[in-house]
């Protein structure tokens, strides 16, 4: 028998299996709704006699209250008590419009019968109360026939609720059954459908199609967990497969660069908080020689593959001297005249490459290989001092840092013409400009230091 043949009569069968699965869970469906209908009616009847059984409890309850005390508003509650339960009498009396049994319906007469009873003892006790005769209506609100008439509502509420209870037990296993019935024989219309159905994708579909579909799932499945190692298919198709992990191959490209990017970002914002961090250790020094370790402290962690020095003029201002350093610098000494750096001749940075693009500072070894970068520190139009970086030969990363370092050199050019300035200021506030003695502030202060030490010795 030719596969089209086969395709077409499977086609047929399975269109006909799921027609009758179809019928079959309409059926399941209505017979399911019968179950919920009786339930529906069984809860409503059993809220409408439960509820006219409270209200009536309620009714009761204030009006012994006003008999007792006689304030206005336990008889505004009882007249408001009176109305709701002459509606829940109303619910009550909808419900045998519904074709209950004729047992039910007895019930329920039962029910209005005694709340009729109640209402009448208990508006007659009001009443009674309201022209004098207190004794008259505390005897009518606890006589015999008053405690019959509520002990018989309630009882009847309870035989109604059984008969309901019974009745709609019966409907609905009745109507479980027929549903969980129909419910077999739709599952297994369709699971018969399924088989069919599988039949026909073993016959129609190759293993050209198959194969490279379940390869392609399990690359996206990894792509989606960001598993951007995954082998991607290589056989260069040209159909509709091929498409595909084309674009896949896209969305993988795409997801490697952005994981580069997200990387970049996250370590330049790292860098970023490291540098704001130093600025405010840089402002919070007193001393000029508390911002040696500071910058050597952190530059080793904001540039842990350079290696460098922090050089500060001397007081000639014809050469700098290194007060602090990080890594292991070689090609720069720790002290060198200020005219062999071609930074502080320039007054910005220079980029000594060990291509030897551009000129070398002399203060640097000629021979070497390795790239190096001079920032002065100029602030207030006057040099400072001087930044110097260098990298290990065969290393990139000074490129990468050079914005963040030009950065730091400019807070720190400002925190070192600061500390000066205020040592300057300092110096010239306890000496006499002229003859450069000592005056009364630098008594007052000296004379505070040695009190203050004087103090802070133990007594003995």
């Amino acid at each position: 028998m030719r596969i089209s043949t086969i395709t077409n009569w499977a086609y047929a069968l399975t269109v006909g299996l799921t027609l009758l699965s179809g019928g079959s869970f309409i059926i399941g469906t209505h017979y399911a709704d019968r179950e919920r209908d009786a339930l529906d009616t069984a809860w409503k009847a059993d809220e409408s006699v439960e509820a006219l059984a409270r209200a009536a409890e309620l009714t009761t309850e204030d009006a012994r209250l006003y008999v007792f005390t006689g304030e206005q508003r336990y008889q505004q509650a009882f007249q408001a008590a009176l109305a709701e339960e002459r509606e829940r009498e109303r619910a009550v009396r909808i419900l045998r419009e519904r074709g209950l049994p004729e047992e039910e319906l007895a019930a329920l007469r039962a029910i209005e019968a005694n709340a009729e009873i109640l209402d009448a003892i208990e508006e007659g006790a009001v009443a009674d109360f309201a022209n004098g005769a207190e004794a008259q209506a505390k005897a009518a609100l606890f006589s015999p026939e008053h405690e019959e008439a509520q002990f018989g509502l309630l009882s009847s509420v309870s035989h109604f609720v059984d008969l309901v209870a019974t009745r709609t037990r019966g409907e609905v296993e009745q109507a479980s059954a027929q549903a969980a019935l129909w419910g077999t024989i739709a599952k297994s219309m369709l699971a018969l459908t399924a088989v069919v159905f599988l039949c026909v994708l073993y016959f129609v579909l190759t293993r050209r199609v198959t194969r490279p579909l379940l390869r392609m799932s399990n690359v996206v499945q990894r792509l989606a967990k960001q598993d951007y190692d995954v082998q991607l298919l290589t056989d260069g198709r040209r159909d509709e497969i091929g498409d595909m992990n084309q674009a896949i191959q896209i969305f993988r490209d795409n997801g490697l660069e952005r994981e580069r990017l997200d990387a970049e970002r996250r370590k330049d914002q790292q860098t970023k908080d490291q540098i704001l961090q130093l600025m405010h250790r840089l402002q919070a020094c007193r001393l000029e020689g508390e911002l040696a370790p500071v910058v050597s402290l952190f530059a080793s962690q904001l540039f842990p593959d350079l290696s460098g020095h922090l050089f500060v003029m001397n007081a000639g201002r014809t050469a700098l001297i290194a007060k602090s350093s990080w890594g292991t610098p070689t090609l720069s000494g720790r002290e060198f005249a200020a005219h062999e750096c071609w930074g502080i001749r320039r007054g910005r940075a220079h980029f000594s490459e060990g291509a030897n693009s551009d000129v070398r500072c002399l203060h640097l070894e000629q021979q070497g290989s390795s790239s190096a970068l001079c920032v002065p520190l100029s602030a207030r139009g006057d040099t400072v001092g001087a930044l110097y970086f260098e990298e290990a030969e065969g290393s990139a990363a000074l490129g990468k840092a050079r914005t963040y370092v030009e950065l730091i050199a400019e807070n720190l050019a400002l925190a070192i013409a600061n500390l000066q300035l205020r040592d300057r200021l300092a110096n010239l506030a306890v000496k006499d400009p002229l003859t450069g003695l000592l005056n009364r502030r630098s008594l007052d202060e000296n004379l505070a230091e040695l009190i203050q030490g004087v103090k802070t010795v133990p007594l003995r």
